[in-house]
């Protein structure tokens, strides 16, 4: 089956770091450009972060420029968010998605909780 897969999500204190990770399986990862979403309690699922499918290109939302990091690697089929400075205003459900407008293909990841908090 098709899957996206989160993991690395967890609880940490403001000004720590984590790396969420997103595993792909049953369909080839870099003939996709991916992004990560979050969605806050009582808030709309926003973009965060996105990359090419070579990886060529990245984008951030404006909230966290300069404080997270997207990253791929395509021969493990793997996609990153490195998140460092983390805020309480970065607790959230952190999705992947991937994304090919040529096959008209899409897929979502169930999400990642991610609590920061002292």
């Amino acid at each position: 089956q098709v899957q996206l897969v989160e993991s690395g999500g967890g609880l940490v204190q403001p000004g720590g770091s984590l790396r969420l990770s997103c595993a792909a399986s049953g369909f080839i990862l870099s003939a996709y450009a991916m992004s990560w979403y979050r969605q806050a309690p009582g808030k709309e699922r926003e973009l965060v972060a996105g990359i090419s499918s070579a990886g060529g290109s990245t984008k951030y939302a404006d909230s966290v420029k300069g404080r997270f990091t997207i990253s791929r690697d395509n021969a493990k089929n793997l996609v990153y968010l490195q998140m460092n400075s983390l805020k309480p205003e970065d607790t959230a459900v952190y999705y992947c998605y991937a994304v090919n407008d040529f096959f008209g293909r899409n897929y979502w990841g169930q999400g990642t909780q991610v609590t920061v908090s002292s």
